[in-house]
């Protein structure tokens, strides 16, 4: 046993995790089954599972911002102003939802997380048939920073009330809108340390963090997020993110109804 959790469900989380980490800084969503492995093989209440999912989530930022910094994604004037644009704006909207996750009950948690699963899978199948097309968004206008804003504000919420890590949603919400796949996921990267650490501060005052069980399955998924963007890097991304896109779709229902 170790953190409360048999060895078999503890190697099980460790693998998943791993694949998690290479989604996340490959094609954004892949914090996402961090939760749902958490929520499908163990019992811990929500309130734990969210706030060990954010404890690696700020680790997994931190390295994926500094991977997409060396690539050069970062270092744009756009890439800047939006990582600063949504990492401000996901900061109030992750206190907001670590708030609101104290006011549901286990079955309304499950319930709201698979509706996020299958809404996040259309996205991304979306982001796949139509937002590749390489326009340019514009985020040093007022409307593109409202913009980014928005999408950043939603963000911090779902990642504060749901555990998801902020590229789930930011990197197919950002393409949508026009921005290139590369710089979305790099700014994502940033958003969520920020997003994470908040919502990861605010269930350490609940005492909902698994400490050893957040490291147990940290290190894994840090691997995979170096694994993750090497891949991003060298070959498109296209087959993968319609994979995922299915498997989101598939796994948001018996989430709901488990």
């Amino acid at each position: 046993m170790f953190a409360g959790l048999p060895a078999t469900t503890l190697a099980a989380l460790v693998v998943l995790s791993l694949f998690a980490g290479v989604g996340i800084t490959a094609v954004g969503p892949g914090g996402i089954f961090i939760t749902i492995a958490l929520v499908a093989l163990t019992d811990l209440p929500p309130a734990v599972v969210v706030g060990t999912a954010s404890a690696t989530f700020v680790a997994t930022g931190l390295v994926g911002a500094e991977s997409y910094r060396r690539s050069g994604e970062l270092d744009s004037r756009d890439g800047k102003r939006m990582a600063l644009v949504l990492s401000l704006t996901g900061l109030a909207g992750a206190l907001v939802g670590v708030r609101l996750n104290a006011l549901i009950d286990e079955s309304t948690f499950s319930v709201l997380l698979g509706v996020f699963v299958s809404l996040t899978g259309i996205l991304v199948f979306y982001r796949t048939r139509y937002g590749t097309s390489g326009s340019d968004y514009d985020v040093m206008t007022p409307r593109g920073t409202l913009g980014v804003a928005g999408i950043g504000a939603f963000v911090g919420i779902s990642g504060g009330l749901l555990g998801v890590g902020g590229p789930v949603l930011a990197v197919p919400l950002l393409v949508a809108i026009g921005v290139p796949m590369l710089i979305a996921v790099g700014v994502a990267q940033v958003q969520s340390v920020f997003v994470a650490a908040f919502a990861t501060a605010g269930y350490l005052a609940q005492d909902a963090v698994s400490w050893p069980l957040a490291i147990a399955i940290g290190i894994p998924e840090l691997v995979g997020v170096v694994a993750g963007w090497k891949i991003a890097q060298s070959i498109d991304a296209e087959k993968l993110t319609r994979v995922l896109a299915i498997l989101l779709l598939v796994l948001g229902p018996y989430i709901a109804v488990r």
